[in-house]
C-alpha cells in the first residue's frame, strides 16, 4: 500500500482488466482512490478504465494521445476566449510597415485575445509571433495608458490628462509654424511656407490617414512630409 494510492497486484489485474485490455500478464498499475467495481460487473469495469488515458489511447481512435485520449473534463469544457466576445474590431499590427490586418476581440470593454484578420489581403490572417503577441502588448500591467510629459530641463515625467496634452501641442504647433514662416526668398519669389515643423508618418498608417496627414501638414505650409514606411 502507498499513501497516495495502492497497487492492483497481479492477481487482481489478469482476473478484472487485462482481459479487457486484450491482454494477458502482469503489469502493475497505480491507482488514486477509484472504486474498483465487484468482479462479475464487466461494465463497471469499462466504465472505472474509461477514465485512464492509457486505456482510451489503447482502445480508442487516438492511439498518439494527441485528442480525445487525453481528454479530461476539465479540458473538455474549456473553450477559446474568441466564443464569448462582445465585439471583434478590425485592426492592424502596430509593429512594422507590412501591415498585417487584426481581428480585436473585446469582452465587458476588455481585449481577450488578437489574431489575425483572414480578410485582410495582406496577411490573410497571418501574423508573425511578434504580431501574434499583440495581446500581451495591450494587456500588460507595465503599458502607459497616460500622457507623459517632463518639462523643459526637469528631472521627472509627470501625467497630463488628454485634453491638456492636445492644447500644448497645438500651442507649439502655431508658434513654431509663424516663427519659420517664409513668405518670400532673398529675390522675392514666393514661397508661403515654414520650416518650423516636418512630418514623419508611422509605417502603420494606412492610405487614408497618410492622405489626411499630408493635406493637414501641406495646408499649415510644412514642405518635409515624410513617412517612415518609405524611408
Amino acid at each position: 500500500m502507498e499513501a497516495s494510492g495502492f497497487l492492483v497486484g497481479p492477481a487482481v489485474f489478469n482476473t478484472d482488466v487485462a482481459g479487457y485490455l486484450g491482454q494477458a500478464g502482469s503489469i502493475p498499475v497505480r491507482l488514486r482512490h477509484h472504486h474498483i467495481p465487484a468482479r462479475g460487473d464487466p461494465l463497471g469495469v469499462r466504465t472505472w478504465l474509461g477514465e485512464w488515458p492509457m486505456f482510451r489511447q489503447a482502445t480508442g481512435s487516438d492511439p498518439l494521445a494527441r485528442g480525445a485520449a487525453v481528454e479530461s473534463p476539465r479540458t473538455k469544457a474549456l473553450g477559446p476566449r474568441t466564443d464569448d466576445a462582445d465585439a471583434v474590431v478590425k485592426s492592424v499590427c502596430p509593429y512594422c510597415a507590412v501591415g498585417c490586418g487584426q481581428n480585436v476581440y473585446v469582452r465587458d470593454g476588455r481585449v481577450t485575445q488578437i489574431e489575425g484578420d483572414p480578410d485582410s489581403p495582406i496577411s490573410r490572417g497571418r501574423l508573425c509571433p511578434k504580431g501574434s503577441a499583440s495581446t500581451s502588448l495591450v494587456t500588460s500591467p507595465t503599458r502607459v495608458t497616460t500622457v507623459r510629459y517632463r518639462r523643459p530641463y526637469g528631472t521627472e515625467w509627470e501625467d497630463l490628462d488628454l485634453d491638456t496634452a492636445v492644447d500644448m501641442i497645438a500651442d507649439r504647433v502655431i508658434d513654431a509654424r509663424r516663427r519659420g514662416w517664409q513668405d518670400t526668398d532673398d529675390e522675392g519669389r514666393v514661397l508661403r511656407r515654414t520650416l518650423g515643423f516636418s512630418s514623419l508618418g508611422g509605417a502603420t498608417l494606412d492610405n487614408e490617414e497618410n492622405y489626411l496627414i499630408k493635406k493637414l501638414f501641406m495646408a499649415l505650409g510644412a514642405i518635409q512630409v515624410e513617412n517612415q514606411a518609405r524611408i
